[in-house]
């Protein structure tokens, strides 16, 4: 006996609404590709159930994590229902060679740069054995915490539905999905064009400041001491212009150098006997 439960309204909610107020889901090459797969399996004729609660904003929230698409959409019950749907996500080995194909041609880094998926991508996945998008429906698993026994429900549809349109805006999003975060696959698709692994690319990383603190304040190593060369005290005078001013006949530079001498003398404990001898008779003729 089939389970039957009776029509019911879902609850006002105010969660994320469908850009798309009438008309087909998709609008980018990928995202229409995305919706043909789901109709070949047999779901993407069903996402009409869920057209309504994804523009009514009955989905609260939508996550994309690697191998998962997690959702809460707001039904009849107070209680919002547990959307899950998963697939594979490609292994660190499978996309480094993804990777590398990917660097190989210059047509694909630079769309990829420029946040287009390149048109042909499917044939790199393709060429390593593995597909961009599910390819039957055993490879799509979903799970509603609903009691609606069909498949996809309208809860499932609905988060189909916005999932569509959130790789319409983004299409790095499903390369998330599959296990490759944006800027992970840049990094490593530049890293493989300059021909460099991208752990040499990285920045090197010391240990955690909570593993350190016990030592963070202590200095290391000694630091050698060095002393600037010592020069005489009326150098700096040497420097200057030539300053047309007289004091009683003398110069400002002839003046002010005993001045100088005596200031060395008294900053520079190990300042010359003659430069001493020198301030001292200096001052004596004034």
């Amino acid at each position: 006996m089939s389970n039957w439960y009776p029509a019911a309204r879902p609850r006002p909610a105010d969660g994320l609404k469908a850009r798309s107020a009438r008309g087909p889901i998709a609008q980018t090459w990928w995202s229409q590709r995305f919706i043909e797969v789901l109709e070949a399996i047999g779901v993407g004729t069903r996402l009409q159930r869920g057209r309504n609660y994804a523009r009514r904003g009955q989905v609260i929230s939508l996550d994309v994590a690697p191998g998962l698409v997690s959702a809460q959409v707001q039904g009849s019950r107070a209680r919002p229902y547990r959307v899950r749907i998963g697939i594979t996500a490609f292994d660190k080995a499978q996309w480094s060679q993804i990777e590398r194909a990917l660097a190989e041609d210059a047509l694909f880094a630079a769309a990829l740069l420029a946040s287009e998926m390149p048109s042909d991508i499917e044939d790199v996945f393709d060429a390593a054995g593995l597909s961009l998008f599910p390819g039957a429906a055993r490879e799509v698993s979903m799970d509603c915490s609903c009691p609606d026994g069909a498949v996809p429900c309208k809860h499932l549809a609905a988060t189909f539905y916005l999932l569509a349109e959130a790789f319409d805006e983004d299409p790095f999003v499903i390369l998330a999905w599959r296990g490759r975060e944006r800027e992970d696959l840049l990094q490593n698709v530049a890293a493989a064009r300059s021909g460099r692994p991208a752990a040499d690319r990285a920045e090197s990383k010391g240990p955690e400041l909570a593993d350190c603190l016990d030592s963070f304040f202590v200095r290391q190593h000694d630091i050698p001491v060095s002393r600037p060369p010592v020069s005489a005290s009326t150098a700096l005078l040497d420097e200057l212009p030539e300053v047309a001013v007289t004091v009683r006949g003398r110069g400002l530079v002839e003046l002010l150098g005993p001045a100088y001498a005596r200031l060395g003398a008294d900053l520079n404990p190990h300042s010359s006997a003659d430069e001493s001898r020198l301030v001292r008779t200096s001052f004596m003729r004034r």
